[in-house]
């Protein structure tokens, strides 16, 4: 199945990269045009001596390395850990980038993320969204558990530039994030690779599916 216009939605910049990075640089290889919308920098979570746009900045180096450029990313500051307070104000710009680019997949957290952002992006979105095809993608670490119901195959080279990506942010570095590694990262996706006897792949929610 190929795809045409992917919106893919980040509570936080960093999210999409982590959780569905080499599915990006898939789509994109494949000439979809992908398109991001981050809600929060989490500038909050940063050591009080950060910038308070290093992750904005780092979100916008990272993304054209897995293929998506500039002027398809859209960055809001709503305060991290605290989107529950703007949830109209999120469900709004879901709806008004559906009208602009009439999405024929989107990719929204899972629904069994705990985070409270990523619950909100994920409700919103169902909202939203909840008549196109819809998947979720997996951030290990915020699930008890997780339905890897569609997989994406990937190649070496998609593993790379999601790395490559995540190399870009140096914050999550210095935090000693666990899952900023490069052992993580393709381990996970050969785990996800063995269940469908592909070499890499990441795994995804089925939501919805439109065909």
């Amino acid at each position: 199945m190929r795809f045409e216009r992917v919106l893919a939605v980040a509570p936080h910049t960093d999210d999409v990269e982590l959780g569905a990075g080499g599915t990006v640089a898939r789509l994109v290889e494949d000439g979809a045009s992908v398109h991001v919308v981050a809600f929060s920098t989490a500038e909050q979570s940063l050591p009080a001596d950060s910038p308070p746009d290093l992750l904005e900045r780092e979100f916008r180096r990272a993304m054209p390395i897995l293929g998506v450029p500039e002027e398809n990313l859209v960055v809001h500051y709503y305060p991290v850990r605290r989107l529950a307070e703007h949830r109209q104000e999120v469900l709004d710009e879901m709806m008004r980038l559906r009208r602009e680019l009439s999405p024929d997949l989107v990719l929204l957290p899972s629904g069994s993320d705990v985070h409270q952002d990523h619950q909100v992006t994920h409700a919103e979105g169902l909202r939203a969204f909840r008549d196109l095809s819809v998947l979720g993608y997996e951030l290990t670490w915020n699930h008890v558990s997780f339905a890897a119901q569609a997989f994406v195959a990937l190649e070496q080279r998609h593993i790379d530039l999601k790395w490559q990506a995540l190399q870009v942010y140096e914050s999550q570095f210095d935090l000693s994030r666990p899952y900023f590694s490069r052992e993580f990262v393709e381990s996970l996706a050969r785990v996800r690779g063995t269940q469908v006897k592909t070499e890499y792949a990441e795994a995804f929610e089925v939501i919805r599916m439109r065909f």
